[in-house]
């Protein structure tokens, strides 16, 4: 069964993500779009640098042609937002990325994107589904890449991000003679983010690039774990920044100047509070129902609206539509502001970065110290725990449908189970329990008012779920 989680299709190559299957899905969509009458709105096909990802996204454009559907193909790996910008600009309705963005190397997948660049919603991805179930290998239409490209159905394009350098203060930046560190982790970020620096005229150097499928040994997600090495090269070498990125570059980590990680929270609070209170701009922020609640707190300052949604990232893109929210974020970090693509983008999210201490004329430290000191600390602790495809059914009936928690003692003000089961603490910290939409894991999340207390809540947790 192909089955669309929160992030797109992923699989383990070679199991579920093989020809057949990319064919497969590629016919399902072909269907769609010919039975919405947008052939004429031609596709977008992009590709990460992930073993069999350039392969499979040939397949993918043989499938559409054949259907009679114009593909316009980047014929080189790009990060997953640069796919999303295209297929706004060029006003298709249907596009897709081939990336299994953070998961291990092992996997791969496609990423679908919908009118205006947004993340396909699980009405399409079930439209998707529905449509593969009911197809063979026999009813999927073929032509050759070559004949295709020389009929005109599918026709190489080669787009950058001149829009991140259109929406961001570059003249500051210019101004400030930055030190600029980045970390791809052997990912896709490298030509998009030293567009946008050098044009900036930022010193910039770059690690753990290179054509490496395994990405180095290193998970291709950026935590403090995977980026020990630019955490340590920020400090000695004397950088301003350290930039990291996930495998398609739609998520960030960064490190301060101090060789510091910025949890992806702390990066939404920075983007947030500077938009707000140093270019006085105003919208409401919408977070995910893991990510800090201290967005709240900045939002009811500045006399704006915090919005909370399901994890996956277009609920997140719906809700800023909803209400013309400013900025919009999760705690894995992805994020996006109003006037940019309606899906995460960790390019321009790094750029932005480098304008806050570029016009504010501070630190990454320092503009978090003054953060913390106007609307208190909070500490977000979290686990990641792995199980058994026995043990799924089990933890889903004791978290779900017996509704079971441990005897926390703190206070509980609310239990809500409208995605995983987070209870709110009266105290103002919270701990939630969810399945991931991308991997065979359980995530545990927990925000309270110290390290050690978040890191207890999460312990206490997975010690219940005996895990």
């Amino acid at each position: 069964m192909i089955k669309f989680g929160t992030g797109g299709w992923r699989s383990f190559i070679g199991e579920e993500f093989t020809q057949t299957n990319v064919r497969l899905v590629a016919q399902a969509i072909a269907n769609i779009i010919i039975n919405e009458n947008a052939v004429d709105k031609g596709f977008v096909i992009g590709y990460d640098r992930r073993f069999l990802s350039d392969k499979a996204a040939k397949w993918f454009a043989e499938v559409l042609a054949a259907n009679g559907i114009t593909v316009s193909f980047i014929n080189r790996f790009v990060p997953t937002p640069i796919v999303m910008f295209q297929c706004n600009k060029m006003g298709c309705i249907y596009s897709a990325c081939i990336t299994a963005s953070h998961n291990p190397a092992d996997y791969n997948g496609i990423k679908v994107f919908i009118e205006g660049g947004r993340d396909a919603d699980e009405i399409i991805t079930e439209k998707i589904e529905t449509q593969i179930a009911g197809l063979t290998e026999s009813d999927v239409k073929l032509v050759e890449f070559e004949e295709a490209l020389q009929s005109g159905k599918v026709n190489i394009i080669n787009p950058m991000n001149d829009s991140v350098i259109n929406f961001i203060d570059i003249e500051a930046i210019k101004k400030a003679n930055l030190r600029v560190l980045i970390d791809p982790i052997f990912g896709v970020a490298k030509n998009a983010l030293q567009t946008v620096l050098i044009t900036g005229r930022c010193d910039v150097d770059v690690i753990n690039d290179g054509e490496n499928p395994s990405f180095g040994g290193l998970m291709p997600s950026p935590n403090a774990a995977t980026l020990y090495r630019l955490k340590h090269l920020v400090a000695a070498e004397g950088y301003d920044i350290g930039i990291g990125t996930d495998g398609d570059a739609d998520r960030l980590g960064i490190i301060d100047e101090k060789g510091n990680f910025i949890h992806p929270n702390e990066v939404l609070m920075l983007l947030y509070y500077y938009l707000l209170e140093y270019k006085g701009w105003k919208g409401s922020v919408v977070r995910n129902i893991a990510t800090t609640h201290l967005l709240d707190k900045i939002a009811a300052d500045h006399g704006e609206k915090s919005f909370e949604v399901p994890i996956g990232f277009k609920h997140i893109s719906s809700q800023m539509e909803a209400d013309d929210a400013l900025l919009g974020g999760e705690s894995s970090g992805g994020l996006t502001i109003r006037g940019h693509i309606k899906g995460k983008d960790g390019v321009f999210a790094s750029s932005l970065l480098v304008e806050l201490i570029s016009v504010t004329g501070k630190k990454l430290s320092e503009m978090l110290d003054e953060i913390y000191a106007r609307y208190g600390y909070a500490y977000t602790a979290e686990g990641d725990c792995t199980f058994k495809a026995s043990q799924k059914e089990v933890l889903h009936t004791k978290i779900y449908i017996e509704k079971q928690l441990p005897e926390f003692e703190y206070d509980i003000d609310k239990v809500s189970y409208d995605d995983g089961a987070k209870v709110y603490f009266k105290n103002g910290g919270w701990v939630i329990a969810r399945f991931s939409g991308t991997e065979p894991l359980l995530r545990i999340f927990s925000e309270m008012e110290d390290k050690p207390t978040a890191e207890k809540i999460v312990a206490q947790m997975t010690a219940f779920l005996a895990l």
